[in-house]
């Protein structure tokens, strides 16, 4: 606990003395000795040249070894997988993306591809496999975080109780997390975004699909069965009676998404002004934007919905903020029709923000949890 503890300190400060620990921790002095002994033979702390002098002998000055490993955040979609490593105080050392091909999404494939992409990403930093502490995966799904599983993914085939842990355990000699991107998306945004200084907090992703990360008190909330979160299954029962079923979309993800938009555009539109080409959910969001009436219309029907789910997550939880993230929950129109709605809410509301990682949300998240996890995988006695 006290080797710990010591690199804590050192990778909060910097650099520091062995004096300066001896403060911090307010150990004895060949306690600090003897454990600054043994970090530097594990090659985890390095010496980093002379300090000033006080009046007398100048102190060594000692540091964490950053370069000792790596870390590695992996976010799968539907489509791609994307990737963000780093060294071990989170500085980015690579970014990498690969296309995932019609027909190679299944559970196995892709942990081949992520494999075979990170052997790649490594072997061009030069960094031997063994470096890799820790590799964190962001997924489209309820997600079991004890065991590592996957329960379902909606959008990809094959994608049902899927052991992933265990598959990319195989693969990989690194202590391996998987986690459902939104709460992976929230955690990135206490890290080094826009929710730095909350302890209670909700994320809500508004892009290709729409789910929420709740934070409680610092802590993700998961819930009871994993699926704490999934506002895409939300029922409306002013529009169906429709059981969320793990094999479609929910009805919410059907309106207030990006295909949602295009949607409501397309019925918006109809009969009233040519279709010369097909719109994307930003286009329409940045044509609203720009005081298009169409566009405005369709974005404050969307609004509407949206700030009606967050009026509820507030009564239920009252986070001290809610952020919106992804390409249509971001965007300046969307966030200003939201905010426009909730004009009025006397109480539970507070701020509504927008998320500021943007497509890194996810991966930075992966990172932040590989940081907290480093103290138990670097002295695994620890643990």
């Amino acid at each position: 606990m006290n080797a710990v503890n010591t690199l804590r300190v050192l990778r909060q400060m910097g650099s520091c003395s062995r004096a300066d620990i001896v403060r911090a921790l307010g150990l004895a002095a060949p306690t600090v000795t003897n454990v600054v002994k043994d970090l530097v033979a594990a090659n985890l702390v390095l010496p980093s040249g002379e300090g000033k002098s006080k009046g007398g002998r100048p102190p060594d000055i000692i540091r964490f070894n950053a370069a000792h490993g790596c870390l590695a955040g992996v976010q799968i979609t539907s489509s791609k997988l994307a990737f963000l490593v780093t060294d071990l105080d989170g500085t980015v050392l690579c970014r990498h993306s690969v296309k995932i091909l019609r027909g190679q999404s299944s559970p196995e494939r892709v942990c081949r591809l992520i494999q075979e992409t990170m052997r790649e990403v490594l072997k061009q930093l030069r960094i031997a496999r063994k470096q890799l502490l820790a590799l964190v995966v962001g997924v489209p799904a309820v997600t079991n975080v004890q065991d590592g599983s996957v329960v379902f993914v909606s959008t990809m085939d094959d994608w049902r109780s899927v052991p992933l842990r265990t598959m990319l355990e195989k693969l990989f000699g690194c202590r391996i997390v998987i986690e459902n991107d939104a709460n992976l998306a929230a955690q990135g945004e206490r890290y080094g975004g826009a929710a730095l200084d909350q302890d209670s907090f909700v994320y809500v992703s508004i892009g290709p699909n729409v789910s929420a990360g709740i934070v409680l008190q610092q802590q993700i909330h998961h819930g009871a069965q994993w699926c704490a979160g999934e506002i895409g299954y939300l029922r409306l029962p002013h529009l169906s009676r429709r059981k969320p079923t793990g094999q479609e979309f929910g009805e919410l993800e059907e309106l207030v998404t990006e295909f949602g938009l295009v949607q409501e555009w397309l019925s918006t539109i109809a009969g009233s002004r040519p279709q010369t080409k097909k719109m994307t959910a930003r286009e329409i969001l940045d044509l609203a934007n720009e005081g298009d009436a169409d566009a405005l219309a369709v974005v404050r029907s969307r609004a509407q919905l949206i700030s009606d789910i967050l009026i509820n997550l507030s009564l239920i939880l009252n986070p001290g903020l809610i952020l919106l993230g992804g390409e249509v929950g971001s965007h300046p129109a969307m966030l200003t029709a939201v905010r426009k709605e909730l004009e009025g809410v006397e109480f539970a509301v507070t701020d509504v923000a927008a998320g500021t990682l943007g497509d890194e949300a996810v991966l930075w998240g992966a990172i932040a949890l590989a940081l907290e996890a480093l103290p138990s995988i670097l002295i695994p006695d620890v643990a």
